[in-house]
Formats: C-alpha cells, sequence, structure tokens
C-alpha cells in the first residue's frame, strides 16, 4: 500500500509528462519535416535528435531502471541521426514511450520508490529516478517549444485560455 504522499508525488510527476506530450506534439504539428532534422550549428541537436534522446532517456530510466527492464538504449545513435523518422513516426515514439514510463510509474510501491539503483553511473533512488525523467522531459521540451518558436516566430499558445496573473489563494 502506498501513503498518500507518495501517491501524490507520482501522480504529480505522471501530470507533469502528460503536459509536455501534447506541447511537443503542437511544435511538430508546426513544422515542415526538414525543419524537425534541422540543426542550427554543430553544437547543436535537431528537434528529431530531442525526440530520439527523450525517448532514450525515459527508456533507459524510468521503464529499465525503475521498472526492472533489459536497458537497450545506445545513446550516441539519439545525437548521430539526421533524419529516418517523420514526425507520426517521432510522436508515436514518444507517445508509447510515456505511456510505458507513466505505467511503470504508477505500478511503482514505496520500497521501488526507495530502492537505490545506479543508471549512467549516478546513484538514484526510484523517487530521484522519476524527479530526473520529469524534469529532463520538461527541459528538452522547452528547447523543442524555443526552436519551434525560432522557426516559426509565432507564440505556441501553451497557455492560451489561461490567466496566469491571478493571485495565490492560501
Amino acid at each position: 500500500m502506498q501513503s498518500l504522499l507518495a501517491k501524490e508525488f507520482m501522480e504529480q510527476s505522471v501530470f507533469r509528462l502528460n503536459e509536455n506530450t501534447p506541447r511537443i506534439a503542437k511544435c511538430l504539428n508546426e513544422l515542415i519535416e526538414s525543419e524537425i532534422w534541422l540543426r542550427p550549428n554543430e553544437a547543436s541537436n535537431s528537434i528529431g535528435n530531442l525526440i530520439l534522446h527523450l525517448c532514450g532517456n525515459i527508456r533507459q530510466y524510468a521503464i529499465s531502471s525503475l521498472g526492472g527492464k533489459p536497458d537497450t538504449r545506445i545513446r550516441d545513435e539519439e545525437f548521430a541521426a539526421k533524419g529516418g523518422y517523420n514526425r507520426l513516426q517521432l510522436l508515436g515514439m514518444l507517445e508509447s514511450t510515456v505511456e510505458e514510463a507513466i505505467n511503470t510509474i504508477l505500478e511503482s510501491n514505496e520500497d521501488n520508490l526507495l530502492k537505490t539503483r545506479i543508471v549512467q553511473g549516478f546513484h538514484l533512488s526510484g523517487t530521484g529516478i522519476i524527479i530526473h525523467v520529469t524534469e529532463h522531459f520538461s527541459y528538452h521540451t522547452g528547447q523543442i517549444a524555443f526552436m519551434t518558436k525560432m522557426l516559426k516566430g509565432k507564440d505556441l499558445g501553451f497557455y492560451s485560455g489561461i490567466d496566469l496573473n491571478l493571485e495565490n489563494e492560501y
């Protein structure tokens, strides 16, 4: 049985994961196929690379380490790709990876959340893994949104219809 704190932590983490996937989908739908694989310079990755990287990272951390499945990630391939997937394939890979990670998170018990593992050389508890996956996904979602805004010169409307100037309620 999970404590209320563990349940709340997992639900809030899943909320954030579910929030980012549609944002990336919106970006992909704004772009033409060549823009998805455009690298602004040699030190930068394309949006396609970032999506492959997110899939690899989420799979390695949440699905493999937290979920106890084999680690099949080949990280360098995520950044070496210069194409090979279209927008629908990338979005499908991301959606299925995130869905599997969410199921893994929600199926975790408190022992799994507290158990320490080594992922990419880092010693992390299950809770630490979930925090990493959540913040890493948000970080790269922001990069993808920024690149899309730069390419298209328009607001993506992530917060349209929401008054962000409301004062806090206590």
